[in-house]
């Protein structure tokens, strides 16, 4: 038998030099869960100051900073790459019948520029931080805050790099590496996920690493891009900004769709629903994602004209959206259901995804939108999108591919019991932020009229049930580590080539090309998981 990629070297420095893509996703994996942990630490912060009215646990000025450091570490360090350079990276070779990515050392130097990219962020913040929120909107970031501006964007600026060099490892990879007599219709969809996202992130994230530049630019240099007084626009960076960050959107959900399309079919023992139709779904949410950035400035002054094209697009870019949630369902239909941890996490996201998507129509509609902008209901909303969505399905597809990536299996009970803690207590705590905003309580106050004490506090209690459900999965993945059964080449009885290869998979993933299946997703619905596996 071939050695398992985790005995090929035992040393920090082979762990630190190494090409091979399921160490790398180990990598990213442990980086990015000290970030989350940091951002984490800062929404801890900011809900323990709003469970009161008064400002009674940090001045006005830190609470700037606390919001800033959560959004900036949450986005950039967390989200855009938790699925993608972590799942992706582990799985996509291994998808496709793949010895590893197109590009291994350009892959080991993405997370090395990360690395620094995220440090750089972490030393603004350990400086003083920063004060202008997580879209550094100008012409407060350019002209008037006294924080750590420059440094936090040059952070952002590095990390950028990071995203451009994963996506185009991937679509090489992609469009090279497969297997023998695997087409495109079948390939699995969340490597059709992860090649969309990656489009996205080699078309999209130049624009934000030029936007960037040129903040600190005008902030360095007052070199009049964005400064009306010398002929600059500050209306100007919500457009580049935007342009880049709709998009960002679909990098962090795009994969998490992804992955809900491995889950569901797994167990409910069923085809995906629509197989293709999927695939293409998911192509035309990355291409119209790049057309309804104007929905964010329905009330910056751009012309009455043009709000109502962003709007009809951004009610356009539901339908295939849509698509995939209708598909899931039918997938379910008729299935043979088992509630195994990984289901209920993407069963999470299913329904979370689904209510951040519905009240996203509201904030496309026009009128209500002037309502509704900067209202704690676009916290809510982009919440439930990013949150809601992207981390359930991250954890979904973390619990799904576990044994497969470290060779022992989990406690499954304290498992469902994780993700049930981290469902409730995420609508305890977003879903009272949709109705403060419909109220009228603006965001990003950290005092407000007594009025909104009592949703406020709801929030901020089921803030602390939503901690409990994140800490649990350290607890005892970390204990499978340790005391975990040994799990088999293929637990669940799941499709997909990677399902072959032995848990944990060796260096080299498949001593000779593989043959794809003849149907991708050959589930059994007579067949339950428990009679299969």
């Amino acid at each position: 038998m071939s050695m398992s990629y985790l005995e090929d070297g035992h040393t920090l420095g082979s762990w630190l030099r190494t090409t091979d893509h399921k160490r790398i996703a180990i990598l990213y994996a442990i980086a990015i869960t000290a970030f989350f942990f940091i951002g984490g630490a800062a929404a801890t912060l900011i809900r323990l100051e709003l469970a009161t009215p008064a400002a009674d646990l940090v001045s006005h000025d830190t609470y700037n900073r606390l919001f800033t450091a959560h959004g900036v570490i949450m986005v950039w360090l967390f989200l855009i790459p938790s699925i993608p350079s972590v799942m992706g990276n582990f799985l996509v070779p291994l998808m496709i019948g793949a010895r590893d990515l197109a590009f291994p050392r350009l892959n080991l130097a993405s997370w090395y520029i990360y690395l620094a990219g995220g440090l750089v962020i972490l030393a603004s913040l350990a400086l003083g931080g920063v004060d202008t929120g997580w879209t550094f909107y100008t012409p407060y970031s350019t002209m008037f805050s006294n924080s750590w501006v420059a440094v936090a964007l040059t952070g952002v600026f590095i990390v950028g790099f990071s995203s451009i060099v994963t996506g185009l490892n991937f679509i090489v990879t992609v469009h090279t590496l497969r297997a023998p007599g695997m087409g495109w219709f079948k390939l699995p969809l969340f490597v059709w996920a992860i090649y969309a996202t990656s489009i996205i992130l080699v078309l999209a994230t130049p624009v934000l690493a030029m936007t960037t530049f040129l903040v600190v630019a005008e902030r360095l240099w007052q070199i009049g891009v964005f400064d009306p007084a010398h002929g600059g626009d500050p209306l100007l960076f919500q457009h580049l900004f935007w342009f880049y960050s709709h998009p960002a959107v679909y990098i962090m959900v795009l994969p998490a769709m992804g992955v809900a399309s491995e889950v569901i079919p797994c167990f409910a023992r069923q085809r995906i629903f629509g197989y293709r139709f999927m695939a293409y779904a998911i192509m035309g949410i990355a291409t119209i994602g790049f057309l309804v950035w104007g929905h964010h400035m329905f009330v910056s002054g751009q012309s009455p004209a043009a709000s109502m094209v962003f709007s009809l697009l951004s009610f356009l870019v539901a339908i295939p959206s849509a698509i995939k949630v209708f598909n899931w369902t039918a997938t379910l239909y008729k299935g043979s259901i088992r509630f195994d941890a990984p289901m209920l996490y993407a069963l999470g996201f299913v329904g979370l995804f689904t209510i951040g998507g519905l009240t996203g129509l509201f904030l496309a509609s026009l009128a209500l939108d002037v309502h509704l902008t900067d209202t704690y209901f676009v916290v809510s909303h982009f919440h439930y999108v990013m949150v809601g969505g992207s981390v359930m399905a991250y954890f979904a597809a973390l619990h799904f591919w576990w044994p497969k990536v470290t060779g022992r299996m989990y406690h499954d009970l304290w498992a469902r019991i994780a993700a049930v803690l981290i469902f409730l207590g995420f609508n305890f705590t977003f879903f009272p932020q949709y109705i403060l905003g419909v109220q009228g309580m603006p965001r990003r106050y950290h005092e407000y009229p007594p009025q909104f004490h009592v949703l406020n506090l709801f929030s901020s209690a089921g803030a602390v049930v939503l901690a409990a459900g994140y800490l649990l999965p350290f607890l005892y993945l970390g204990w499978s580590l340790v005391a975990g059964r040994a799990a088999g080449a293929n637990p669940f009885d799941a499709r997909g080539l990677e399902w072959t290869t032995p848990s944990p998979p060796p260096t080299h993933n498949f001593d000779h090309a593989p043959a794809p299946p003849h149907r991708v997703y050959d589930y059994d619905p007579n067949v339950p998981l428990e009679a299969s596996a």
